[in-house]
């Protein structure tokens, strides 16, 4: 058997995220653990992580990985290499927290939260589970999340595929999409929890803090006091580990809603999976059914054309 090594380089939020653009046709709905997404294709395997490692295997990795970055040899510490961005005992001061869900999933929405958690409610917070929703599943995410959208300060924005779709046809990408409800989600938490201030604000890093703030220039306001970014921020404090849960939550209830209007099972991601029930979508509803339900720009529209009885 002849082994294949794997290639490995570290990528900047920005060059994962035009990954993430290039590889959509190809995304694997089984994203490993601490993985922003994972790409499946002929001879070879891409898998991104929030430490910045993207890991190609296979026969074509090596050629593949060329393409982004000089490899590397995986290094233990990039785990660590957010927290050493933020102040000494961040993960016990009150924070305003955010992330986002859905952007690399071709049916439903792109779902941003953000959440207020202080000192005084960080024990009740880990006694209900609040931890980083990438290690947990949908049942327990949703279990969790019921318990804490009650208690805890929040801010829930859903960007509906007709919208998004709207904004990508006028040129928006998906960067400054996310970019403009995460500020909108702070700022309603800010307004919600007045006068109290927060110690600072963390935003799950998914660009560079000056392209994050040049996405925001035609914004009427935009939260830049005090403001962290860090990858993998689930894990550095519990407002975003919070907020993570509850965009979940929601977003897998749209899931559900979706399921049951279209009275179909549907897949999670952007796999080919999701390009058969795409085409049974155009088959039994037709394409403007499908566009109101999609990411329409992702490569999967014309895979499900393809694999249409109608074309």
């Amino acid at each position: 058997m002849i082994s294949i090594a794997n290639t490995v380089i570290q990528a900047t939020p920005k060059q994962i995220e035009a990954m993430q653009s290039a590889y959509l046709s190809h995304m694997s709905d089984k994203i490993p653990p601490g993985a922003i997404f994972a790409v499946k294709k002929t001879g070879l395997s891409i898998t991104a992580y929030k430490s910045g490692k993207v890991m190609f295997q296979g026969a074509k990795g090596e050629q593949e990985a060329a393409k982004w970055g000089t490899a590397t040899k995986p290094k233990t510490k990039s785990t660590k290499v957010s927290s050493s961005i933020l102040p000494p005992g961040f993960a016990s001061k009150n924070v305003v927290g955010s992330d986002e869900v859905g952007t690399g999933d071709y049916f439903g929405p792109m779902i941003v939260a953000a959440c207020y958690v202080d000192q005084a409610m960080m024990p009740l917070l880990k006694q209900l589970g609040v931890k980083d929703s990438k290690a947990m599943t949908d049942p327990e995410i949703c279990e969790i999340a019921k318990k804490i959208i009650p208690i805890v300060p929040h801010s829930l924005l859903l960007l509906p595929n007709p919208k998004y779709n709207e904004l990508q046809a006028k040129g928006m990408n998906q960067g400054q999409m996310k970019a403009i409800l995460h500020n909108r989600a702070l700022e309603n938490v800010l307004k919600k929890i007045a006068p109290i201030k927060p110690d600072a604000i963390l935003i799950d890093q998914f660009a560079e803090k000056s392209t994050y703030y040049r996405y925001l220039a035609k914004e009427a306001s935009v939260v830049r006091e005090d403001v962290f970014f860090a990858t993998k921020a689930e894990g550095l404090h519990l407002s975003v580990a919070a907020a993570s849960i509850i965009a979940r939550f929601r977003f897998v209830e749209a899931f559900r809603e979706m399921e049951k209007e279209l009275g179909l099972a549907i897949p999670k991601g952007a796999s080919s999976k999701v390009d058969q029930v795409a085409a049974d979508v155009i088959d039994t509803k037709g394409e403007a059914t499908l566009q109101h339900y999609t990411k329409w720009h992702f490569a999967n529209t014309d895979k499900a054309r393809n694999l249409s009885r109608r074309s």
